[in-house]
């Protein structure tokens, strides 16, 4: 599997669960949309921070 959970860095690098089993991130209008594989999106006004494809994380900064 390489789908991969979403996480928005809040302050004091705590990291909030946006979206489970993500398989798609795309740049929409000043931020990204994220699709699972059950086919659910989420559009967030983020940046990326990093990925850590070893981990299956996402990590996403406001």
């Amino acid at each position: 599997m390489c789908e991969a959970n979403a996480y928005l860095i809040k302050e004091g690098a705590q990291e909030q669960l946006i979206m489970e089993a993500v398989d798609k991130v795309e740049p929409d209008e000043g931020g990204l949309r994220l699709v699972n594989i059950f086919g659910e999106q989420k559009f967030i006004k983020a940046r990326i921070q990093a990925l850590s494809l070893v981990d299956h994380k996402i990590l996403l900064q406001p």
